[in-house]
C-alpha cells in the first residue's frame, strides 16, 4: 500500500467542513478527512484564508477526476500533488 493524499482546496471553512462531510457520504472513506486552515502569504485576516480537506487513500481507490469535480460544487478543487 502506497501513502496517497489528495487535497482539496475550499474557499471557505464552511464549504470545508460541508465537504468534509459530504465526502464521507459519497466515497464512503474509511478515515475521518482533515481539515487544515491555509492562510494565503503575507495575509494576517481570517477572511484571506483557504481551507484545505486532506484524505487519505492507502489503497488509492479514489478518482482524482471525480474528487475534483465533488470539490468544484463548493467552487473548491483538487490539487495536484
Amino acid at each position: 500500500m502506497s501513502d496517497v493524499r489528495h487535497v482539496l482546496v475550499l474557499p471557505d471553512r464552511d464549504a470545508a467542513e460541508e465537504a468534509a462531510e459530504a465526502l464521507g457520504d459519497r466515497f464512503g472513506l474509511d478515515e475521518e478527512p482533515q481539515l487544515v486552515r491555509d492562510a494565503l502569504a503575507g495575509e494576517d485576516d481570517a477572511e484571506d484564508a483557504q481551507w484545505l480537506v486532506v484524505l487519505t487513500d492507502p489503497a488509492e481507490r479514489l478518482d482524482p477526476k471525480e474528487l475534483d469535480e465533488f470539490a468544484g460544487e463548493w467552487d473548491g478543487w483538487r490539487e495536484e500533488p
